[in-house]
Order: C-alpha cells, then structure tokens, then sequence
C-alpha cells in the first residue's frame, strides 16, 4: 500500500546565499523523497524561504532597498542553486505569503482562546544608538552557563544552552557595539510548560532521535519556559492579529511556513481538500522532518507544543543531522573552506558533492567531514572508477563491435538476479537514511562487477570468430548490472541516472530491474560524467578565500624536539574524546612497501567494509606476524596519500616509537566493527 508523506527541510534564511554546510540537509532530505517516489510512495518535498525578521529589514536598510525586494532576490538566488544541485522541491515558497499569514494568525487565535498566551512585562536589551530594541540575534556576548565567548543573545552553539540577550556576560549590540541598555516591554507569550506531559507523552513514541530525546530531557529538567512570540515595530514580518504595533516574532511562523507552503502546492495542484486532512488530527499522512541539530530545541518542543495547541496533528519523525566540517575543521572563510553553492557549481559536478554527502551520511546526529582529498579519491575511485567505468567499456564494445545490441540472453542470470535484488537491502538503507550503508553496498557489487568482467574479458572474445556472440553475452551482462547499480544510485546522482537512461533506451525503475535489457539496442555511448581534478577543487578554495588577505601571523621561535618520554598532551573536552571512532578490526592482509623502511600495507576488516590502512610499524612487526589478528583503528580519521598508497583509518599503537611500539590489543570475544567505548 502506498505511504502518503509531507518532507520538509528547515527553511533556509533569505538573508544570504545557500552554502555546502546548508546542502547537507537538503541533500539528504532529496535522497529519500527521491527513493519513496521511487518505489511508489505519494510523497511530497516542500520548502520555503524563511523571510521575516529584523536582520533582514536592516539589511534592506543598508542597501537602500524595500524588504520584498530583498526576499525576492535572494528567492530567485536560492532557487537557482537547489535546481542546479538536483534539490527538486515539489513547492519551494516563502513565509511572506498569503497562505503562511492566514495560517499563523488562524494558530494564534487558536492558541491565544485555549488559554496558552499570556502578557508579561520584560527587560529587553535596547541599543540607544539605533533606536531600536534588539532581537536576540543582534546581542552578542559570553555564554551565562559554560562562559563561552562570542555567542548569540538565544542561544549557546557550544553548550545548546537558551536564554534571553539580558543574560549574556558582557552583552553588547551587533549593531553599534554599544552596551545595551535594559528597558521593559510589553511582550505575549506561549506557556510552553503548560503542554509538558503531552510534549514527554510525545518524545517517548519514537518520534525523534535517541540522542535528540536524551539532549531534551536535559531541557525538561531545567524547566520548559514560556517562550516569547511577539517582537516590537519598527519589525519585518505578520502583525498579530489584534495588536497595534506587535509582530509574529520570526520562530513562530517560521516553522508555520511547512503548513503555508503545503497548503500553496496543494491550491496549485487542485488538492486543496487534501491540506485539511493532512494536517488534522489522526491523519494518515506521515510528516517527515529533516534539519540541524543546532535547532532541535524549537522543532521538538516548541513546534509539536504549537501544532497540538491549535488543534493540528504533529510530526511522526523529526531526524536531526550533524554540521559539516571540511578538512577535519569548522568551515571558515579565512581558509576558503566556508563554500557558497554558486562557487562550488563554477568549478565542479554538483553531483559529486552529493555522492559524497550520501558516502558519509548516518541516521544519527554525528557530524560529517568533507575532506577535500578524500573527496577527488572517492568520486573517482568508486562512483566513476568503479560505475560509470562499467557502462564505458561495456558500452564502448557494443558500439565498436555489436552495433550496440544486446543480446538475448544473459552471460550469469544469477548473477543479473543478485544485483537486481540487491535494491531491497539498499532500499531499506535508503529508508532508515543509512546512506553510508547503501553507498558501501552498491560499491561493493561494482566491485564484483568490475571482477567479472575483467575475468570475462570482452575486449578478446569480440576478436575471435568462435567466441564472438560469448563477448556480446558478457557485454550484456555489464550493461544490465551497471542499470541495476545506477537505479540504486538514482536518488543520489539523478542526472548521471537520467543519462544513463538515455544511453539504455529504458527508463529508470526500481521495479523494471526483474525484466533484464535483452534483445535491445542501446544507445552509442557517450561520456556520462567527468573525473574530478585537484585544480578544480583548489580553484573553489581560492575563490572562497576573502578578497584581503589576513595578516600574517608574527613569526614565532621554533619548538624543540619533544623528548623520547613525551609529556601528557594538552587536555581535551569529553565531547572531543566521543569523536574519535575507534573499532576492534582484523588484519586480513600485510605486506611491505618497497623503499619504505618504516611502512606496512594493511587490509583491515571492520565487520561492515574492508579498508587500506598504511601503518609505521615495519621495524617492530614482519606481515606474516599481523595477519589474523585483531587491532583497533580509528576508522572516522579522514583519508591520507601517503607513501604506497591512501591510508583510509589509522591503527592504534603506544610507545615512544619504532622500534618500541605496541599495538593495542583486544580482550577475546571483540567482534569486528565493535566500537570501543
């Protein structure tokens, strides 16, 4: 039976351009709608801009310009940049539309007769030099709870603490750097603690993540507070219904903008019966959220409080995601690595991104890294190297020698059976968004892909009289595995799909993989898609570096060499310790790296993949003495070219080094893939 599903993404701000950091969630939410569309499932992706609030009034301010006139540009910019990466939204609105106000003001009224406003006086943060009261965003100062520096007045990015501008250490404005004084304003507020037995009722089916729940229980032990949603004029955004000069703060009708879009789409496509439904109480209709950890606070409490208060029906999942980093660090402009999507789409497949993205994605809320070696090494090695490298030599010989028909039987049925049926596993992957799993899994069939057809060897059979059709049969057979790996890889790469589909005269179809390609022509191959070249990412780091330079550092004496006993090193936080993914693998294979005294080449097996790792551990261990035996690596060490090849983890040893070195063991009954705790 088909699923009906709503998809939304967090709407992104239209007070700048989209950026690789801000591609994580839209990639990913596009993947699984891709796949339920795939198999059948109505589901639909909506998305809007999110276009109230005072950062951008002063910005169109500055500019000298109205606000819509700013809200429309950066529209048109972030259209421009989801269509060109493939993010293909059924309704991409904004929240300064007709449809969000009618919402957000029909939810207040709801909210405001069921007893969950009320009015309080507050000490709000005033800049005397502006003229104006301050939203939280334009304070600025040290953290009250764990004393971090430079954080914004709601909200804490290291410790995800919340509270007023008031409370900030050493608060000072944004926007003139002058000290904010402290003056009292009428404000209304959602009592938010009123809705915790429904909000804990709620957590405890399932609707969010483990570690989201854990992180909210921190929150209800503090105490829900009432959540302020007024703001006061001069303010860019809905009057609320009823005030003279009081604004829907931007939070609230933010997230009332996944309910305004739907409801665009649906008058768009002559289904406006289905918006009511939808959103009722009881509804069939599964509503499936995909955004940043860094605001879970407002989607798993505040939004569900919002949605029940007023009568509608709530989330059946909010998934949560970790940030990205690039090289192992915060994404920065200094380095270049803070990426806007445009700069990327100049230099480089949007698509490759996307692969990428998809290798390192989890169900879980972990942060990912885009290495930028890694990434060339990846998207060459296994989706061009491995898949794409199928239907070029396949497809290459069929134009040569068979005029690109294929035959009427296949080389190993069986093996065509396995790969067809090999899209149920990677389906389910897909689903529960193991996106990882699903990339490994196909990576893993290219592989025997690519070993049967240089076992095969086509490029001989097709030479000889006798063995000529046997060529055409095994070219057949490549053809028909690189559709089933391509249909598998569609939800990621849909143009390479597309084209692929194209070059095979059938369309994409998750279920058509039973019927093999035979008896058919195909298409003369063309090129499906380019390899990625190290000058193409380095011109995106330079292009994403500012115009002026920093200043150079003043140079500094160098440090001695560290004793043969080193000290402790500098202490790190336990969150830093969690990061680091150590698992118990085995040693399948070992040998010796010519003209490397120190290096070995070691196959590890983690459980779930097999991985080359290069280990300075030659002076103390000969090849034959590692093999079987069980090590622990870090496997979630970004990859590194060294000498002999790319070392993909690192294993664990202690010593002042070689040959003193010993590499950690494992207690018996450790299972590959085990992680060490």
């Amino acid at each position: 039976m088909s699923r009906s599903i709503i998809v939304t993404a967090a709407l992104p701000y239209a007070n700048g351009p989209i950026h690789i950091g801000h591609l994580v969630e839209y990639v990913q939410a596009d993947i699984w709608v891709r796949y339920q569309k795939l198999i059948g499932n109505d589901c639909l992706y909506v998305c809007a801009d999110d276009a109230h609030g005072t950062p951008i009034m002063l910005s169109a301010r500055k500019r000298g310009i109205d606000p819509q006139q700013l809200i429309d540009e950066m529209h048109a910019s972030h259209s421009a940049d989801f269509r060109d990466f493939f993010v293909e939204f059924d309704v991409f609105h904004s929240t300064h539309s007709e449809e969000n106000r009618i919402c957000a003001s029909k939810i207040y009224n709801r909210l405001h007769d069921g007893g969950y406003i009320k009015r309080k006086s507050v000490a709000q943060a005033y800049d005397e030099e502006a003229g104006m009261f301050l939203p939280d965003r334009f304070v600025k100062g040290t953290c009250p709870s764990c004393k971090t520096p430079d954080q914004y007045g709601d909200a804490c990015e290291k410790c995800g603490a919340t509270y007023a501008p008031t409370d900030l250490i050493d608060g000072r404005s944004v926007l003139s750097g002058a000290k904010p004084v402290v003056r009292d304003s009428e404000h209304l507020f959602l009592e938010l603690g009123k809705f915790e037995p429904f909000l804990r009722e709620w957590l405890a089916n399932d609707h969010v993540q483990p570690e989201v729940r854990n992180k909210l229980e921190e929150w209800f032990e503090a105490g829900l507070r009432d959540w302020d949603i007024s703001r006061e004029a001069p303010y860019w955004g809905f009057q609320i219904p009823g005030e003279a000069d009081k604004y829907f703060y931007v939070w609230l009708d933010a997230p009332i903008g996944y309910m305004g879009s739907h409801w665009r789409w649906c008058k768009d496509n002559g289904r406006e019966a289905d918006f009511e439904k939808a959103w009722a109480p009881g509804t069939d209709t599964e509503l499936i959220q995909f955004l940043g950890k860094d605001i879970a606070y407002f989607h798993t409490l505040f939004w569900p409080a919002v949605l029940h208060g007023s009568g509608h029906r709530t989330p059946t999942k909010v998934y949560c995601h970790g940030f990205l980093t690039v090289d192992g660090r915060k994404m920065s402009k200094s380095r270049g690595t803070f990426i806007a999507a445009r700069t990327w789409l100049d230099h480089l497949d949007p698509q490759a991104l996307r692969y990428y993205i998809a290798s390192k994605l989890a169900s879980g809320v972990d942060d990912i890294d885009l290495s930028l070696d890694d990434f060339v090494f990846r998207v060459n090695s296994d989706l061009l190297g491995k898949v794409v490298n199928i239907a070029s030599r396949c497809g290459g010989i069929l134009k040569k020698r068979y005029g690109n028909q294929l035959a009427d039987t296949l080389d190993d049925p069986a093996m065509a059976e396995q790969f067809a049926t090999a899209r149920t596993e990677v389906g389910a992957f897909y689903d529960a968004r193991e996106y990882a799993r699903a990339i490994r899994h196909i990576s893993g069939l290219a592989d025997i892909a690519n070993k049967y057809i240089n076992d095969a060897a086509p490029w001989a059979l097709c030479k000889e009289e006798d063995t000529f059709e046997k060529g055409r049969q095994v070219c057949t057979q490549g053809i028909n595995l690189f559709r089933s790996l391509i249909t598998m890889l569609s939800p990621v790469v849909p143009k390479l799909a597309a084209d692929s589909a194209t070059l095979l005269n059938s369309p994409i179809s998750w279920d058509g993989l039973d019927t093999p390609l035979l008896g058919t022509e195909i298409r003369k191959y063309k090129h499906l898609m380019s390899r990625i070249d190290k000058a193409n990412v380095d011109a995106v780091v330079e292009a994403s570096k500012p115009a002026e330079p920093p200043p150079e550092p003043e140079p500094v004496a160098a440090e001695p060499p560290p004793p043969a006993h080193t000290p402790v090193a500098d202490t790190i936080s336990f969150d830093d310790f969690m990061k680091v993914d150590l698992r118990v693998a085995t040693v399948v294979e070992a040998e010796v790296i010519k003209k490397a005294d120190r290096l070995l080449r070691l196959t590890v097996d983690l459980g779930f993949e097999k991985r080359q790792v290069i280990a300075g551990i030659r002076q103390k261990y000969t090849p034959e003495a590692l093999i079987g035996r069980q090590v622990v690596v870090v496997a979630n060490l970004a990859p590194r070219k060294m000498k002999g090849g790319m070392s993909e983890g690192m294993v664990v040893a202690a010593g002042p080094g070689a040959p003193h070195l010993f590499l950690l063991g494992v207690d018996e009954g450790a299972q590959d893939g085990m992680r060490i705790k």
